[in-house]
């Protein structure tokens, strides 16, 4: 590693982890306190997530000197905002993400799985996915309509960086939130000390609950919308970039690391998308076998920052709710955006599409199951049987 690495694969590295954390902790917090986790839990959840994106990217990038980038299920945690608190609380969700974690497991030990997931049409997957996102994509209206000396600081600032300076779009808003909320807000005298007794957050154990409604709620569509849009993604943007891993003993490893953070009130871990096209890209380095550095680098910071997280959410946890949703929401656009173009874009599939995403957006849950696993059934019924009767069409 010493003899490849250079200046550019070390602020590569040190950026892609600041950009990941601070694009999307606001969506982990937002779904993790939906399923009734206590601000210690969400801090727990936030110190495994980022050990185990740390360790799995050094491990990996070392070992294959790929630059292997880890994330955390952003779309996951999108969908557990959308589902809310199931039947047996926090501990039923935790259930889910064991469960979760050893579904992906298997999709890396049985290869048959892997390829039922990737058989799941498309513009079904993307629609799920964008009627996932939606309820958070309107939080930054929200929250303009809640107070605007609040919400339209932190909505602009986004607008204008977005324009310019993609990357630095989520990170800028951030810092906005972060100033309304010291000038907007009456906060209280000790805040500081607050701040700095929560700054190391420590590990909390949750006994898992396993239920069938957490099962089927939970774990099956969190496990389809974490390697449809993560894993699976993931990988091809590697091999976009001249990589040929095996994603057999990745799936296995973050499903390994998936269960054990789930305990401790982790979502999935899994491949990043974004994240890795930065790290895979000639920024890191213009020599590709050298870029791995900047992934190896990039697991240390992202541990480093997990050691801080407490701190983090004990200031964010100052500010009006919708505030921080709206900073959610705002980091989600892009993903929205390029969900709702994937699923609508063939016409064929478009009413199938359609169904999917307006079952799922609407948040019903019918017999105790979610609306995201009922709107990818709807949508596969619909387009079933609109290829059934082209057929009977055909002489």
């Amino acid at each position: 590693m010493f003899k490849d690495f250079s200046f550019s694969a070390l602020t590569m590295g040190m950026l892609t982890a600041f950009v990941g954390f601070v694009s999307s902790f606001a969506v982990i917090i937002q779904g993790l306190q939906a399923m009734g986790a206590n601000s210690d839990q969400v801090a727990s959840a936030l110190l495994a997530l980022s050990l185990a994106l740390g360790i799995l990217a050094v491990s990996f990038s070392a070992a294959l000197k790929m630059p292997i980038s880890i994330a955390w299920s952003t779309p996951g945690a999108a969908l557990l905002s959308g589902i809310g608190m199931i039947e047996g609380g926090f501990p039923a969700a935790v259930g889910a993400f064991v469960i979760c974690g050893g579904l992906i497991m298997l999709s890396g030990l049985f290869q048959p799985l892997g390829r039922a997931i990737r058989m799941i049409p498309g513009p079904l997957a993307n629609a799920m996915l964008a009627g996932i996102l939606l309820g958070l994509c309107l939080a930054p209206v929200k929250a303009v309509a809640f107070d605007p000396m609040l919400g339209l600081p932190i909505v602009l600032t986004w607008a204008v960086v977005v324009s310019r300076w993609r990357l630095l779009a989520v990170p800028a808003s951030l810092a906005a939130m972060m100033l309304v909320l010291i000038f907007g807000v009456d906060l209280p005298a000790d805040t500081l000390s607050q701040i700095g007794a929560a700054i190391h957050p420590q590990f909390v154990f949750v006994e898992p609950v396993f239920t069938w409604h957490g099962a089927i709620s939970v774990a099956v569509p969190l496990f389809i919308v974490t390697m449809a849009s993560q894993n699976i993604p993931g990988i091809a943007i590697l091999k976009a970039h001249g990589y040929e891993p095996h994603p057999g003993p990745m799936f296995v490893a973050t499903g390994a690391l998936s269960s054990l953070v789930g305990v401790f009130g982790g979502v999935p871990v899994n491949m990043a998308a974004i994240t890795a096209a930065m790290c895979a890209s000639t920024d890191a380095h213009p020599d590709p076998a050298r870029r791995y550095v900047a992934a190896i680098i990039g697991g240390f910071s992202y541990a480093a920052l997990g050691l801080v997280a407490g701190g983090i959410i004990a200031f964010v946890s100052l500010a009006p709710p919708i505030l921080l949703q709206a900073v959610a929401g705002l980091g989600l656009i892009g993903a929205f955006s390029n969900a709702a173009y994937a699923a609508y874009h063939n016409p064929a599939t478009r009413e199938a599409a359609a169904i999917t995403f307006m079952v799922t957006a609407s948040g019903i849950a019918f017999a105790g199951i979610s609306g995201a696993f009922w709107g990818l059934l709807a949508g596969g019924v619909m387009m079933g049987l609109q290829k059934a009767l082209r057929r009977e069409r055909l002489p």
